[in-house]
């Protein structure tokens, strides 16, 4: 009976002990290490991968699975810029890697299984529009979330502009 119940505790530990693994080793990928190709170079942001895990404002209009609308500036770029980014910072997740004067990179992470994605703005002040990019580090579908992310940032740049008309 007592080898049993050692069997038993022996087998619940190991099975803690596996899913402990398995989870760090997930967690671990899904955090990745951040791409070297993001940045606002030359008016351009890094183009979007075959995989349909990215949206961005400079894919091709023809290409539905990953262009999304640039945010339009109406009016004074810096006041729209700044708009733009404090929406950017509010999003769910949001942390700085990188701002300029006219770039920002934020890293964004799900909240439960700690997926990281790529969100960048770049003012493209000339052509009176901020250039927009989100992508996923991992995987090849997204199921859509990129997109729901510029949405709601989209949301929220109208939201402070119309604040502080």
């Amino acid at each position: 009976m007592a080898a049993t119940s050692n069997s038993k505790r022996v087998w619940r530990l190991l099975g803690i002990a596996l899913v402990l693994i398995i989870g760090g080793a997930a967690w671990a990928a899904c955090s990745s290490t951040r791409p070297t190709d993001l940045g606002w170079h030359d008016k351009r942001l890094a183009a979007a991968p075959s995989s349909p895990n990215c949206v961005s404002s400079q894919a091709s209009a023809s290409d539905g699975e990953h262009f999304i609308a640039p945010l339009g500036i109406d009016g004074e770029p810096a006041r729209a810029w700044r708009a733009a980014t404090e929406a950017a910072k509010a999003l769910p997740g949001a942390t700085v890697v990188t701002e300029t004067d006219d770039y920002l990179w934020i890293e964004c992470t799900s909240r439960f299984f700690r997926f990281v994605d790529d969100l960048e703005l770049a003012l493209n002040a000339t052509e009176q529009r901020i250039e927009v990019r989100s992508a996923s580090r991992l995987g090849w579908s997204d199921l859509g979330v990129n997109r729901k992310r510029v949405e709601a940032l989209r949301a929220g740049f109208h939201s402070r502009l119309d604040a502080n008309r």
